[in-house]
């Protein structure tokens, strides 16, 4: 049975790499290029070591097992960027957190999943949190309410990239762009709109735009800071 205690991956010190050994970074940006090619599920100890062309029992010296490789490919992510300016306008603060994780998530497709479930607790993901709070505790002192309202736009920011990404790999998976499958589907939407039974469908598909997915972004964002204002004015 594996032992239940969660890895100290933060607190225990590693040996310094031995000679042409590729240094803990070296694999860790290994191992994020695999995820966002391939998926995290591509990621394994023996792909990272063989990628770098360093044996598997060498990167074992370094990092314990798989879940620790993890544990650090979502900390050096978070750490890519720098930390949003502090704002005293609680508004401007939490777009800010909301663009950053956006773009963190865009460029590491597997990422959501693993921010969705257990809180990272690596330097740069912490550091993140707390400028996040900060944000949000601009908006009310109250921690409690401080911590839901940024719960409310990182769950905003994580579905809405999960539309776009689902866009992607359905393009992936079919091989056509969306413009293509619009087009081969068109016949059978004409049939479906000519019959009249969905005259709200029919006004979707003949006389809305397809905004942008920034624009798309930017506008459900601002629905959401509407609603938090709304909240805090009560």
């Amino acid at each position: 049975m594996s032992d239940p205690t969660p890895s100290m991956v933060w607190t225990r010190s590693r040996p310094e790499p031995r000679r042409r050994a590729p240094r803990v970074d070296q694999y860790v940006a290994a191992a994020l290029a695999v995820a966002d090619a391939e998926g995290l599920a591509a990621v394994s100890m023996r792909r990272v070591a063989s990628d770098l062309g360093s044996g598997t029992a060498t990167l074992y010296r370094y990092i314990t097992n798989r879940d620790e490789l993890v544990d650090l490919m979502v900390d050096a992510a978070q750490g890519e960027d720098p930390l949003p300016e502090p704002s005293q306008d609680w508004r401007a603060g939490l777009a800010a957190v909301a663009h950053a994780l956006r773009a963190t998530l865009l460029r590491h497709p597997w990422l959501a999943g693993e921010l969705a479930g257990r809180l990272s607790l690596g330097p740069n993901s912490l550091r993140r949190s707390e400028a996040a709070l900060r944000a949000a505790v601009a908006l009310t002192p109250d921690i409690t309410l401080a911590s839901q309202a940024l719960g409310t736009v990182h769950a905003y920011v994580l579905g809405s990239v999960a539309t776009q990404q689902a866009v992607r790999s359905a393009e992936q998976r079919t091989g056509l762009t969306k413009e293509q499958w619009q087009r081969s589907v068109g016949p059978y939407i004409s049939e479906v709109l000519a019959a009249g039974k969905h005259p709200m469908l029919a006004r979707r598909i003949t006389e809305a735009e397809e905004p942008d997915p920034d624009v798309e972004f930017a506008f459900g964002l601002d629905c959401v800071l509407d609603g938090l204002a709304a909240r805090s004015d009560r």
